[in-house]
């Protein structure tokens, strides 16, 4: 069986990126005798954070690439309250909002943030859990 093993993004301070990671998602790193990557477990796959610029070398390619990537990430949460206190965590910790938490059209609630460098990820509460929420409100 095939499965995604590692998600790995170039970012452009590695030890911000590390702290910024650490704060806000509480990801618990991986133990790694080099001090130019970091892993965190996800539960399955790993996050790695590496240097973009060597990154885009390893890959052979250039590291100035701008806008829109048409990824995003995702973590869930359990109630409204949590997305909408993360986000804020987040920007406290030097992320952007991007989109403010909301109900959304799929059922749920849920908002944006962008990571030091760029990277969207949506903080999310799903369809079941909002609308427990909603009618015991």
């Amino acid at each position: 069986m095939r499965k995604l093993s590692l998600v790995t993004l170039g970012v452009s301070n590695l030890n911000e990126s590390i702290e910024f990671y650490e704060s806000v998602l509480e990801l618990k790193r991986v133990p790694y005798d080099s001090p130019k990557i970091a892993f965190f477990d996800l539960d399955g796959p790993q996050l790695a954070l590496f240097p973009k610029k060597e990154l885009a070398e390893d890959a052979g390619v250039s590291s100035e690439g701008h806008g829109f990537a048409g990824i995003t990430l995702a973590h869930n949460v359990a109630t409204s309250r949590e997305v909408s206190e993360l986000l804020d965590k987040a920007v406290a910790a030097g992320g952007n909002l991007i989109k403010p938490s909301q109900p959304v059209s799929w059922g749920g609630f849920s908002g944006y943030f962008a990571d030091l460098d760029g990277y969207l990820w949506e903080i999310a509460c799903g369809s079941d859990a909002f609308s427990k929420e909603q009618s015991n409100g």
